[in-house]
């Protein structure tokens, strides 16, 4: 019991001053595919992010984000592709070292959707790790802008064949090595903190 008590106490003040914050923000969104670019070009999109975190700006925090990216594609068109939908959870590790800057470090995983438009198959899911470095800037005590470099690593599930799709182009797409890809995103958001 003495043990559970004084963890109690510990983890309440190393997170005294911890707060509740939420932010929005807007990426650059850059996806190329692990195989040969002539399957699949890479894609520019536009990506939107809210999100809420628990944690101290210069410090430790835990992150759980929504993310919307336009025109996302995973097809052997383009333009078939709509949009995809991830949620992101993320471990920061922030850093004061008395500049007017914070440094921080983050990791975490996320899991998401893209919407491919198709009848039989009208999504697909896909799993990610994400890594990410960047700053805030502090504004004040309460708010702060955030930009960041972030890495995502995909990996989707294997399409099924559509109604209407010619075995040869099914196969065609079955035989591409890789379902994964690679994101490089440069984020801008804003961030209050409760």
């Amino acid at each position: 019991m003495k043990k559970i008590i004084l963890f109690a106490l510990l983890t309440t003040s190393l997170f005294a001053e911890a707060k509740i914050y939420m932010g929005l923000g807007y990426s650059l969104y850059d996806e190329s595919y692990s195989y040969s670019a002539s399957d699949l070009p890479s894609t520019s999109d536009n990506a939107y992010r809210l999100k809420f975190g628990y944690g101290i700006r210069e410090a430790y925090a835990v992150e759980f984000a929504f993310d919307y990216i336009e025109h996302a594609s995973y097809d052997i068109t383009p333009e078939t592709g709509k949009a995809k939908y991830a949620f992101n959870i993320a471990l920061m590790k922030a850093f004061d070292w008395g500049i007017y800057i914070n440094p921080f470090v983050k990791v975490g995983f996320g899991a998401g959707m893209i919407d491919t438009g198709g009848t039989s198959n009208p999504s697909l899911t896909y799993a990610s790790f994400d890594a990410a470095t960047g700053f805030f800037i502090p504004i004040n005590s309460s708010s702060d802008f955030e930009i960041a470099y972030e890495y995502k690593n995909l990996s989707y599930e294997q399409r099924r064949q559509n109604p209407g799709e010619t075995n040869e182009e099914y196969q065609m797409y079955k035989s591409i090595p890789s379902n994964s890809s690679h994101v490089n995103n440069i984020y801008f958001g804003y961030n209050i903190r409760f």
